[in-house]
């Protein structure tokens, strides 16, 4: 077996106190986003809501939307996640709502993770600075729509059914759902985008 050389060792201890320092990073900046969940949850028995349920507008996603574009992946997955469970009691659809509104967030969130994942890393370039240019940020947001899209046309399809609500009515909330997913998907995306590279945010941390 060959021995590794003194630098060989010495540069592969660097490497994983680096990886060990992202993830805590990433974790540091989870937690904090999901507090700020906490601070925008007590918010949702406020919000003005269509049908049987969704919101106009909800501000609780642009955060876990910030959280990936600041810190990174683990950190949009955690604090989505919690800002789900800390919408529970303040939400008056739930748990439907915040499992709903998790499904929909998410959905956005994983399609810039995997988009991301596809890059080919460059040295001194964060993942975060693959998002800035204005085009792939564009066609990224319309494909990470269009999921989200089918994906809450399938899942309150399954939900109107089964609270069994009529069938004719069906169709009117499935266009009003489209529709306000479309909206809210432009909040998502826009106003993170605005404040992490409109303030430079990505180059003053350059986290992930």
């Amino acid at each position: 077996m060959k021995k590794m050389s003194e630098t060989e060792f010495a540069d592969e201890q660097e490497s994983f106190r680096s990886t060990r320092s992202q993830y805590t990073l990433e974790l540091t900046g989870g937690a904090i986003f999901a507090a700020l969940s906490g601070v925008f949850a007590w918010m949702a028995s406020l919000l003005a809501r269509a049908g049987i349920g969704m919101a106009y507008f909800d501000p609780i996603s642009i955060v876990w939307v910030l959280a990936l574009f600041i810190f990174g992946p683990i950190a949009a997955l955690l604090s989505s996640g919690a800002g789900m469970f800390l919408l529970m009691p303040f939400d008056p659809f739930a748990p439907i709502g915040p499992i709903m509104k998790f499904a929909a967030t998410i959905t956005l969130i994983l399609v810039y993770i995997i988009a991301l994942k596809l890059y080919r890393r460059e040295l001194g370039v964060t993942k975060c600075e693959k998002l800035k240019p204005i085009k792939t940020f564009l066609i990224l947001g319309f494909i990470a729509t269009g999921i989200r899209i089918g994906v809450m046309v399938i899942l309150n399809i399954i939900v109107y059914l089964g609270l069994g609500y009529a069938v004719e009515g069906l169709g009117a909330w499935l266009v009003t759902i489209t529709i306000l997913n479309a909206v809210q998907s432009i909040w998502d995306l826009a106003i993170p985008y605005v404040i992490v590279f409109g303030l430079k945010i990505d180059e003053r941390f350059k986290i992930w």
